[in-house]
């Protein structure tokens, strides 16, 4: 299934834990996808978030693979296998963190953790059919985590279940405490953005038949934010990696971006950052008349593995999450399908630091599809 890049067993515990191989764990190699860490030397210690997961009632079992040095969305990966997606066989497993998206669509782990600079938990979670959040930025430790700088990256959790995802908050971040759940319905803003049909009309039916209502807003910097975010990525990613052309063991799609991420100029970076300004103001104003933003995790179905050779093609499905890891506001995707039995996510958006209202808020959610179905049943 080439979902797991290392099966070990550290801990002992009730819940089984899955960990993105682009994080340190004492004594194996952080290898991030791609032979270019084949002679690397074992981590010397663990990640901070390791240190809590181990430190809680967990087991560790296995690293996740990824797509190549995490710069990619389609999780496909010619080094060391593309990670079947389990309940959409056909389809791509989405990326970066495609193994720890595929692990709990497969029931490997009680939970798994992945990382998000532009999409890379909320993207696969979508095409797996998972749950997957992306904290609030700085939430989460970074620490022992590749690439060692980013401004944008963020660990974060896939599970289940809403609840399982709020479990793992709580053991990844010590200063996680669950909200409440909701007594009354959270007032939601819809993002008016250009999602295929069947992805609006999946989340319109959803919304519909459990009885939420939303009203249509529009960020004007919204779609600024997805060249701002890419150049952002460019540029750090090729201060963490460029290095690792010269050697020829970069996969050719990787080590291509990464080339042409070497052209990414300060001041492309200096603009991004006034558009990164300007839309976190965007989003905290809107913010404080709703109570959380809802839009579709990607604007369209995930594309066949068979037709995603080439990711540059695709890089436009993270149109709708790369904006959030931008502002830094939490996100979350929660799995939907299609009539025809195909996977949509559907995103919501919270306030920076309101991680726990982003959990309380979806769960509201869930359940009351669960209770509409279970009207429509009796």
């Amino acid at each position: 299934m080439n979902i797991v890049a290392q099966k070990l067993s550290l801990g002992f515990g009730a819940l089984k834990v899955m960990i993105k191989d682009s994080i340190n764990i004492q004594g194996f190699k952080t290898l991030s996808g791609s032979h270019a860490f084949d002679d690397s030397q074992p981590a010397e210690k663990h990640a901070v978030i390791i240190d809590n997961i181990l430190k809680s009632d967990c087991e560790i079992t296995g690293k996740t693979n990824l797509h190549e040095l995490a710069f990619g969305i389609t999780g496909i990966n010619k080094n060391f296998g593309t990670p079947l997606n389990p309940k959409y066989p056909k389809l791509i497993p989405g990326g970066s963190s495609s193994g720890s998206a595929a692990a709990i669509a497969a029931h490997l782990a009680d939970f798994s953790i992945g990382t998000d600079t532009g999409g890379s938990v909320r993207m696969p979670a979508a095409c797996c059919g998972v749950f997957g959040l992306k904290p609030t930025f700085g939430r989460v430790s970074r620490e022992g985590v590749f690439p060692e700088q980013s401004s944008l990256d963020c660990v974060g959790p896939f599970a289940n279940s809403v609840e399982m995802i709020a479990t793992a908050m709580q053991i990844i971040d010590p200063t996680f405490k669950p909200a409440p759940l909701l007594e009354v319905a959270p007032k939601l803003a819809c993002l008016d953005v250009p999602a295929e049909s069947a992805v609006w009309q999946t989340i319109h039916h959803f919304l519909d038949t459990s009885n939420l209502a939303t009203d249509k807003v529009h960020i004007e910097n919204f779609e600024a934010a997805y060249d701002a975010g890419m150049q952002i990525i460019n540029y750090e990613n090729w201060q963490a990696y460029g290095h690792l052309t010269a050697t020829g063991k970069v996969g050719q799609d990787v080590n291509e971006r990464l080339l042409k991420a070497a052209h990414t100029t300060f001041a492309q970076v200096e603009y991004a950052e006034k558009i990164r300004r300007a839309l976190t103001a965007d989003i905290d104003q809107l913010l404080e008349h709703y109570d959380a933003l809802i839009l579709p995790t990607l604007p369209s179905l995930p594309p066949h593995v068979a037709d995603a050779e080439n990711t540059v093609a695709f890089l436009n499905l993270t149109a709708f999450v790369r904006p959030f890891n931008l502002s830094g506001h939490p996100a979350i995707s929660i799995p939907l399908e299609t009539v025809d039995g195909l996977p949509v996510g559907l995103q919501i958006v919270t306030k920076r630091h309101s991680d726990e209202q982003l959990c309380a808020i979806s769960q509201f959610i869930v359940n009351a599809a669960e209770h509409s179905k279970k009207g429509v049943k009796s």
